[in-house]
């Protein structure tokens, strides 16, 4: 019994001992917010080269498409060669976060207005209500004039392929999501020769897309998420100068 008795007394000496170290450490960063902040998605500073994203050792390169825009043109991936853009994929009735996606791009649009080789692909995932009149109306709604700023409609498995298998950006159809539909606010970075590019993250590893539903006026999410539309117009900057 006495060694038992032994035994308890050094395993509550250790742990009042590392109370006493650690814990104060650990309350000081959950106060600082360092613990959130030590994520995968934070990144590096904008001097670091951009990545390239692979698979199976391969640079992937944005796929083959072809839609309709705003303008009832037939819009094709070719029409984006020479150009340094952003991809997404949205819905005009999306009552969450596709506003202030747009809203975020229009920033930069603004931002890049007198470069001729910077332009958006926009894909909508409810192609059967987007058609291009109800495009048009949308771009005007958020003051989209960029000539390169492409909002996409057309066969809806199509574009389906495009978003989960040529981007890896989750779309689909959900009556029980707001709007009816679920999807990534993510923004894909192309450059000039159509592959997806990106910065990396604090441990090296290509962050792949850049989160485009929060925005640099509101700095952090609910769920403790950072904007990275400041980083993005420092990574479109880079890939214009290639």
């Amino acid at each position: 019994m006495k060694k038992k008795n032994y035994s308890y007394i050094w395993v509550s000496l250790v742990i009042l001992v590392f109370g006493i170290i650690f814990i104060p450490k650990i309350v000081d960063r959950v106060k600082s917010g360092t613990i959130v902040e030590s994520n995968r998605m934070n990144v590096k500073s904008g001097d670091e080269e951009l990545f390239y994203i692979t698979l199976n050792d391969q640079k992937r390169r944005v796929p083959s498409f072809n839609f309709l825009n705003q303008d009832s043109l037939l819009i094709t991936d070719k029409d984006y060669l020479g150009k340094v853009y952003l991809a997404e994929f949205f819905f005009t009735t999306c009552p969450s976060i596709c506003p202030v996606m747009t809203k975020n791009l229009v920033a930069l649009q603004e931002e890049f207005k007198d470069v001729e080789n910077f332009g958006v692909a926009s894909f909508s995932i409810n192609p059967r209500y987007d058609a291009p009149h109800v495009l048009k109306k949308y771009a005007e709604k958020y003051g989209i004039t960029d000539l390169d700023w492409h909002l996409m409609t057309g066969d809806q498995d199509a574009i389906y392929e495009l978003a989960n298998s040529g981007f890896n950006i989750f779309a689909a159809e959900e009556s029980n999501a707001p709007g009816g539909f679920e999807h990534s606010g993510l923004f894909a970075l192309i450059d000039k020769k159509g592959y997806i590019r990106s910065r990396t993250d604090k441990f090296g590893n290509p962050i792949i897309y850049y989160r485009g539903m929060i925005s640099e006026e509101q700095g952090k999410n609910d769920e403790g998420e950072t904007e990275q539309i400041s980083i993005l117009r420092e990574d479109i900057k880079k890939l214009l100068e290639e």
